[in-house]
């Protein structure tokens, strides 16, 4: 492990990384993912990368797996990548269930499968133009998410201001922007670049420039893990027939290139 490791530094420091999307960190079985707030989708393959350890920023002295990379930036490690998109409760059926708001009001009746989608992913799209978002879990008056097994109560936002949903930060979620993270690893409003992640997507709109801010976390992102928020269905199958899900990606700080996301003193 510590070999690879070392190998890994040394492409980085030389520039000789072909970031492809190949098996070579895939060796450890995965269980199914639930998630709670804020994001959710995992991915097909059922399996994660090793657990490269990753380091809280600013915590101590770096050491040789949190190197200067070709180009600037530090890498922090290499990470299992899955992720979430936004349903939209048209493209759900099933028999009408209540969506409850914190306080127990019903805010819409909704097909079951939609419940059961955004329970898990946070965020969502009803049928008459509203967007829901993750207020609260363990509601008593709210379905079970049959994926978590948790009642969640949901809020609903202004969709002019919230088109996406909304973070665990209280602040909108931008497709292709936005990540899911411990924010134990990666704080709030930590600021990466996933050179793997650079031009993918584009459904319906400009390809991801391989920067990422920490707007987001999730029940089971856990440890070494970041969840891309893509927006549509049709962007996350994009973007995971590039970069598929659990094979992992490389996860660089205070990359340059990434500069403008970078909020000022």
């Amino acid at each position: 492990m510590e070999l690879r490791v070392l190998a890994l530094a040394v492409c980085l420091l030389t520039s000789s990384c072909g970031w492809g999307t190949g098996s070579a960190w895939v060796n450890e079985p995965l269980a199914p993912e639930e998630r709670g707030s804020g994001s959710g989708t995992m991915g097909t393959n059922g399996t994660r990368p090793p657990r490269v350890r990753a380091r809280t920023l600013g915590a101590g002295p770096t050491d040789d797996r949190e190197r200067s990379v070709a180009g600037g930036g530090r890498l922090v490690g290499v990470f299992r990548n899955t992720y979430y998109d936004f349903p939209q409760e048209g493209d759900h059926q099933g028999p009408a269930v209540s969506l409850m708001s914190g306080t127990c009001t019903e805010i819409a009746k909704v097909p079951k499968g939609f419940y059961d989608a955004v329970c898990v992913q946070g965020s969502g799209a009803l049928r008459k133009g509203a967007v829901v978002s993750f207020a609260k879990r363990d509601c008593p008056c709210a379905e079970v998410c049959p994926r978590t097994g948790q009642r969640i109560c949901f809020d609903a936002l202004d969709s002019a201001s919230f088109p996406y949903g909304r973070g665990a930060a209280g602040k909108p979620i931008t497709p292709l922007r936005s990540i899911a993270a411990d924010t134990s690893v990666l704080p709030m409003g930590t600021v990466v670049y996933v050179p793997e992640l650079e031009g993918v997507g584009g459904a319906t709109g400009a390809a991801s420039d391989g920067c990422f801010v920490v707007e987001d976390r999730g029940l089971r992102v856990q440890g070494e893990h970041i969840d891309v928020f893509t927006g549509q269905p049709a962007t996350t199958a994009l973007v995971n027939a590039r970069v598929p899900s659990n094979t992992g990606v490389h996860v660089i700080v205070d990359a340059p290139k990434c500069a403008h996301l970078r909020a000022g003193p």
